[in-house]
């Protein structure tokens, strides 16, 4: 069999491959399209879900209390959907919204109704009842046992309950279903004091004034986790875990409504949506096959792999994807088009040394692998202490980084390698097929590195000047969206059916009215939408009444007005910003050990750091809404600051290994960046054509998240060429200098 009839046969499986992939994603198997993009889970911005409103027994709770509700309540949430929102409505109401559900009745039923927990003294204050479940009803009210001091621990104390299995004793054999209690620093404290001094006596737990368990205390427990014994079954023993996790609130709350609400960006937005990066992706496989020739057809086949592979582990692994999954897509693309690209560099740059075309394959694959390597291995750190120590859309925008990166790295340098041998055995052996690098003059980028600094320094100060003045003026340093600062919640019953594209239109209404934009959802089988906006005050609302009356014939009666606040807690906030820092800090000692010099990821988290202050003036000086697009956008740009960053450095250290006597360091770190100022342009470029299609097709909500991502990979290209390099010249200055004396 001849090469050429070999070549012919893998890339006819490749395309095979690729065909059988598109086919998967788009139609999917069997009637219920397995595989197929349309049974992705999407969260409540793309597909809808349940919504579900809860209202405090107890009057006027304070802020504490419902910031300790909401947050447990998300926790929980978070078990049907990664991507559930909980956050407060007015002053006494908790909305819980979970996506890709649509029973609202089951979800109710099996979250259950979370009323108050209470761990109570025994003695005295149960007694038994033949027709309780637990053969225990209470004989005092939980207001005479809190007066009385009987109250030993409440929800609060709880941090989780799981349920479990353990071996009986050697008597009785088998195993014993129970339930594992974590109890939190202050409750351990208290359950010690309280179970020593009930050895042999029960300690009941009571929720909703109902005694669901009366274990016996054997021992003290002293180590903070208790084990409650005695379940039937283990469907039994989970059932109380659950019960325990949904009463650690520390109020009790009451169920007032649910419903079943359509996507926050409406089906026209998302249409809109999928159109923009249909777009993109086309203008990128065409610049690559223009600017790359057979490698850019190469790189365009296995994208298209890619991207049915993404498909397919998006399914697998049951992740549910939002806005902030579809900018770790994005982001994880741009990485795929980066590994080509800088492998496509390295393959002209051996041509022009004078190497055979199959030469320059396995050089050009081989010297590129480094880098590609270091900024995937680099991003994906990021993505896991996101995934482990977050929650809500910053966990699912890691889940979609971390699996893009590792199709991304599989792609380039395996699916992208077969099909250029394929395309090469079929005769596309010469040189003019793959293009020759030019040899550059060097530019002077440390030379002018203080025309970079100020030039970042003048926009950096602009951020933070605009912050000055606005928080000065308005108390808002920043234009802080719902998902940050909560807002205004309008509910309206139309008198008319309208289609879905209704959502856009009363987005364009809220903009005419008060000049802000707005977030519309649709209850499932009613004729109500949901307006959510920032904070208006009794002039604006009136505009929107106003409106909504004029144009749609709205029941001006029927139209509910709420304060909500943010869906970003607090508590979620803190744990987000904690987990970047860990993230940066887990990124700063791979980058230092990998590269055995600590000036490396100095500069590196340097650079990131400039980034994000960049995009943030942006933020500022324009005034586009922070909410949950503003993270998503953050954690872009710091995967792939770093992703651009790890490239230059990687060439900084190759040159650095063949320095000649006559080489200053400054000369090498121009040399480097010059020899990867193409892949930078390029690697920006291709991101670029992904993005822009989102910011003419797209609705306000996305423009909100494609423009700030725009400028940010601008940001990352211009730090990592005009400002790391110089950087660590400068950071390593005396370094070096005291090596050559």
């Amino acid at each position: 069999m001849n090469a050429k009839l070999v070549g012919f046969i893998k890339l006819l499986a490749v395309l095979a491959v690729a065909g059988l992939l598109v086919f998967m994603s788009v139609v999917g198997f069997g009637e219920d399209k397995l595989f197929s993009a349309a049974r992705i889970k999407k969260g409540l911005d793309l597909e809808g879900g349940v919504s579900i409103t809860y209202e405090t027994v107890k009057d006027d709770p304070t802020d504490e209390e419902m910031g300790d509700a909401i947050y447990k309540l998300q926790l929980r949430a978070d078990v049907y959907s990664t991507e559930s929102n909980v956050y407060r409505e007015g002053s006494e109401r908790i909305n819980v919204e979970i996506p890709g559900a649509d029973n609202a009745e089951a979800i109710l039923t099996d979250l259950g109704n979370p009323g108050a927990l209470y761990f109570i003294y025994g003695t005295g204050n149960i007694v038994k009842d033949s027709e309780a479940e637990s053969g225990y009803k209470l004989s005092k009210t939980i207001d005479e046992l809190k007066a009385a001091d009987q109250i030993v621990l409440n929800g609060n104390d709880i941090a989780d309950a799981k349920a479990g299995t353990q071996e009986a004793n050697s008597y009785t054999g088998g195993i014993d279903y129970v339930v594992q209690l974590f109890l939190t620093k202050d409750g351990a404290v208290k359950f010690a004091e309280a179970t020593a001094k009930s050895v042999g006596s029960i300690i009941a737990i009571v929720y909703d004034n109902n005694v669901v368990s009366a274990p016996y205390v054997n021992s003290a427990i002293t180590d903070g986790v208790a084990v409650v014994m005695g379940m039937a079954n283990y469907e039994e023993a989970d059932a109380l875990a659950s019960t325990i996790r949904i009463g650690a609130l520390p109020i009790e709350l009451s169920e007032m409504r649910s419903s079943v609400v359509g996507a926050q960006l409406g089906q026209d937005a998302i249409r809109t949506s999928l159109i923009a990066g249909a777009v993109g992706f086309i203008c990128l496989i065409i610049f690559m096959t223009v600017y790359y020739r057979v490698p850019g057809v190469a790189a365009s086949i296995a994208l298209i792999i890619y991207v049915g592979l993404m498909v397919f582990f998006l399914n697998a692994f049951e992740a549910t994807l939002t806005l902030q999954g579809i900018a770790g897509i994005i982001l994880s693309i741009g990485m795929a088009v980066d590994a080509n690209v800088i492998i496509f560099q390295r393959i002209r740059e051996e041509l022009a040394k004078g190497l055979t075309v199959r030469s320059a394959f396995k050089n050009g694959f081989q010297k590129a692998f480094s880098a590609i390597l270091d900024g995937n291995v680099t991003t994906l750190i990021a993505a896991l202490v996101l995934f482990l120590m977050t929650s809500g859309g910053v966990k699912g925008f890691a889940t979609t980084l971390a699996i893009g990166i590792v199709l991304s790295m599989f792609t380039a340098l395996v699916v992208t390698r077969f099909i250029l041998r394929a395309l090469y055995e079929i005769g596309f052996h010469s040189e003019r097929f793959y293009g020759i690098a030019k040899e550059r003059k060097n530019i002077a980028f440390v030379k002018n590195s203080p025309k970079f600094a100020i030039a970042s320094g003048i926009l950096i100060l602009a951020g933070f000047g605009a912050m000055i003045v606005y928080g000065a003026k308005d108390g808002k340093a920043l234009n802080y969206g719902l998902d940050f600062s909560g807002g205004t919640s309008l509910s309206v019953t139309l008198p008319d059916k309208y289609s879905d594209s209704l959502n856009a239109e009363l987005e364009k209404l809220v903009s005419d009215s008060v000049g802000m934009t707005s977030r519309i959802t649709k209850v499932s089988g009613e004729n109500t939408y949901i307006i959510k906006t920032a904070e208006i005050d009794k002039d604006q609302r009136a505009a929107i009444t106003n409106a909504l009356v004029e144009k749609y014939g709205a029941d001006e009666s029927l139209i509910e007005t709420k304060n909500i606040s943010g869906s970003i807690s607090a508590e979620m906030r803190r744990h987000a910003i904690i987990a970047v820092a860990v993230a940066v800090v887990c990124m700063l000692i791979y980058i230092w050990f990998r590269f055995k010099n600590f000036n490396f990821a100095a500069s590196a988290v340097i650079a990131l750091v400039h980034d994000v202050l960049v995009v943030l003036m942006l933020y500022a000086v324009v005034r586009i809404s922070v909410g949950n697009s503003f993270i998503a956008c953050m954690l872009t740009i710091v995967g792939y600051s770093i992703n651009a960053t790890i490239v230059i450095f990687d060439r900084i250290r190759e040159n650095l290994s063949e320095k000649l006597k006559k080489d200053s360091v400054s000369e090498i770190v121009d040399r480097s960046i010059t020899q990867t100022l193409s892949r930078s342009i390029n690697t920006s470029f291709t991101t670029f054509l992904m993005v822009f299609p989102l910011v003419i097709f797209g609705v306000d909500s996305m423009k909100e998240f494609a423009i700030p991502l725009m400028f940010g990979i601008i940001a990352g290209a211009y730090s990592s060429v005009c400002i790391t390099g110089p950087l660590w010249n400068l950071l390593g200055t005396r370094l070096f200098k005291s090596k050559e004396e």
